[in-house]
């Protein structure tokens, strides 16, 4: 590969999209492994290539984002305008995929409900989330008097039963 930077694992494509593809495209034809990192390699070499006279067609343009146009039009002067009718069919399958993203991650247009009702339904849920934590809050709060109360009876009953201990004995000592 004709790359300038010493780390060339970070600029390669992942082995796992390669081989979907060319199992996609060639389903009955076994490729060898080193048949496979060839072809890692050349689409590497291919994007890189892209990319860079892409980049430079930017920057002749001053602009600071590669648009899909500077793409367009670094595979005309590379010599790859046979491909530039595929290409422009996939980005335009791109951009309707996108738009349907778009619009089903739009979750409160695909209800059919008026904002103003599900804001209301969302109220009305934080009041009934509200009213449970304030009933779990009151019972909580009884079972700990309960159990403060049993606590004082069980000392008290405890007192009384030391006392009545003490009794007993200052009865016994009384009678020896």
């Amino acid at each position: 590969m004709a790359s300038s930077s010493g780390n060339d694992d970070d600029l390669t494509i992942p082995r796992a999209a390669i081989n979907k593809m060319i199992k996609e495209t060639l389903p009955n034809v076994r490729v060898a492994n080193d048949a496979r990192e060839l072809v890692v390699n050349c689409c590497t070499e291919f994007i890189h290539l892209i990319s860079s006279e892409a980049n430079e067609i930017c920057n002749k343009s001053e602009k600071k984002t590669i648009s899909p146009e500077h793409v367009i039009q670094a595979l005309e002067s590379l010599g790859f305008g046979s491909y530039i009718s595929e290409v422009k069919e996939v980005l335009q399958e791109c951009k309707t995929v996108a738009l349907k993203r778009r619009k089903a991650s739009s979750r409160l247009e695909n209800l059919g409900i008026p904002e103003e009702e599900l804001l209301r339904q969302q109220q009305e849920l934080f009041a009934k989330a509200r009213q449970q934590q304030a009933e779990l809050a009151q019972q909580e709060w009884l079972h700990m008097q309960q159990a403060a109360q049993q606590a004082q009876l069980a000392a008290a009953s405890a007192s009384a039963s030391n006392q009545a201990g003490s009794s007993q004995d200052e009865e016994d000592d009384d009678d020896i």
